[in-house]
């Protein structure tokens, strides 16, 4: 999905919000959860899921090519778990390969 396909579904709920405002209001939810984020706190949308920050130490890793020692710096990395409701309803009618 991407943005456009998630303000379009708004505009039919909501014809009263002009096509500015509701890509207004997609942005502000998506600025809000990654100020949260890159402030070091935690998102949770109930029945949805909750997105966090795990903090990574720096270590030494090896080029590849060479074997080389290199210093890996430490590093974020945003987790994300799904919630119980998303969770059944994807293993209830997703797509098994």
């Amino acid at each position: 999905m991407i943005r456009s396909e998630l303000v379009r579904p708004l505009g039919e709920e909501y014809p009263g919000l002009g096509q500015a405002d509701i890509e207004k209001i997609v942005t502000m939810f998506f600025e809000a959860i990654v100020g949260q984020l890159a402030s070091g706190g935690r998102v949770e949308l109930r029945g949805f899921g909750a997105f966090s920050v795990r903090g990574y130490e720096p270590r030494t890793g090896r080029n590849p090519m060479t074997g080389e020692a290199v210093a890996v710096p430490c590093r974020s990395r945003l987790h994300f778990k799904a919630g119980k409701a998303i969770l059944e309803r994807v293993n209830r009618d997703g797509q098994r390969g």
